[in-house]
């Protein structure tokens, strides 16, 4: 499993969301250039974000984008789900699932599910506010 520049770009970009936020809506050029992120690369994201209820957008001269929930309330699997769909490292093990006719003797099966259930324990634990606590550590 590889996380696309998409998902890596979507949890960088709620980061800089709830990191920048003081009262006013962060503006996508900001971002853009804090983060070294093509503008329009961002625009994508940002709509699927959108979309989901992620983040608002403010219109206006004073315009840009805000998270809608507290920065707790964002795990890193929530954000990569959305822009990545399952994490699963095979199809047999993903939450939709293939009918495999191999599932039932497939010596490797086990291994793929213990691996997805890994990945998914970390990434359901790690929130905004805990890569906002990380960040001010460094």
């Amino acid at each position: 499993m590889k996380i696309s520049t998409k998902g890596r770009y979507a949890v960088r970009m709620m980061l800089d969301l709830a990191t920048n936020y003081a009262g006013e809506p962060v503006r996508l050029k900001d971002m853009a250039r804090r983060q070294e992120i093509s503008e329009k690369y961002l625009e994508q994201i940002v709509s699927i974000l959108n979309k989901a209820g992620f983040v608002r957008s403010v219109r206006g001269a004073q315009g840009g984008y805000v998270l809608q929930r507290e920065p707790k309330d964002y795990t890193v699997g929530m954000i990569l789900r959305l822009t990545e769909g399952s994490l699963a490292p095979v199809e047999c093990v993903s939450e939709l699932g293939t009918d495999c006719p191999r599932a039932g003797g497939c010596a490797t099966r086990l291994l793929w599910a213990e691996l997805y259930g890994a990945v998914n324990q970390v990434v359901d634990r790690v929130t905004l506010a805990d890569l906002m606590a990380r960040s001010v550590t460094l």
